[in-house]
């Protein structure tokens, strides 16, 4: 599994219009092959530089493999991020990261001891 991250940090006036063009463009994402499910989280908001005026969200995407990833940033993600661009332009940024999880820890549910 591959977690594909996008950090976004939005101007608040126009977050309303960002979160509700961002729905149904995670939905659109969703539905390309090897995408597993995403996360919409709500970040601090008070960034490294102390400024807490801008929104800021973090969709992270579980996809399959790296392959799924490659064929995602090669055939959609060019087309998908002018998108975002045409509309808000330099209303809100955008960063990008891949995480693989390494090993993933879950409770021992069944300790044994009672």
């Amino acid at each position: 599994m591959i977690i594909y991250e996008v950090n976004l940090t939005v101007d608040p006036d126009v977050a309303d219009e960002y979160a509700a063009w961002l729905r149904p463009h995670i939905a659109h994402i969703l539905k390309i092959d090897g995408f597993l499910g995403a996360e919409w989280l709500d970040r601090d908001a008070v960034d490294e530089n102390g400024d807490s005026e801008k929104v800021r969200w973090t969709i992270q995407y579980r996809l399959r493999d790296r392959a799924a990833l490659e064929a995602y940033q090669r055939d959609h993600a060019p087309t998908l991020i002018r998108e975002g661009q045409a509309r808000f332009g330099g209303r809100f940024r955008a960063s990008r990261r891949v995480l693989e999880p390494m090993k993933i820890f879950n409770p021992n549910r069944n300790t044994g001891s009672g």
